[in-house]
């Protein structure tokens, strides 16, 4: 496929459906009912307004990096772009954005989580420079109410 002109723009909450249509399209996705919800994601991009990427191309959504920043790292987020649209550098140019804020932030140290079984995902992230900590045992504890 011939790259085609993609846009770099921060995600506003008018982006949720097609953004959670790419989600839950693509393998490898941990999608959670109450965070990855409207109402979680709006609150997200609230919290977090300037740091929350698409990609466009011809007005449709191809790639989208959520990115929480707490003032002392940068937390990246359900990163993904369209496999029609895979290996032309978008997922790049998102990741680019992210860092750029966290930069401008003055924040030092980012962290992911990937899912095991995602080997794409994981591919993606060596190959941006990002290390696997093995040092860690990560928890979680889920406190949405029932």
């Amino acid at each position: 496929m011939e790259k085609e002109e993609i846009t770099i723009r921060i995600m506003t909450p008018e982006d949720y459906t097609p953004v959670y249509k790419l989600w839950t399209e693509t393998a490898g996705m941990a999608i959670r009912s109450y965070d990855d919800s409207e109402e979680g994601i709006t609150k997200f991009i609230a919290k977090n307004p300037d740091s929350n990427f698409v990609a466009i191309r011809k007005g449709e959504i191809v790639g989208v990096i959520l990115c929480g920043i707490d003032g002392r790292r940068a937390y990246i987020y359900h990163t993904v772009v369209n496999p029609a649209y895979r290996r032309q550098g978008i997922g790049k140019q998102l990741l680019e954005a992210v860092m750029a804020v966290a930069e401008k932030e003055g924040i030092h140290k980012s962290g992911l989580l990937v899912m095991r079984n995602n080997e794409l995902g994981q591919q993606f992230w060596a190959s941006q420079g990002w290390d696997i900590r093995n040092d860690v045992v990560y928890y979680s504890y889920n406190n949405v109410p029932q």
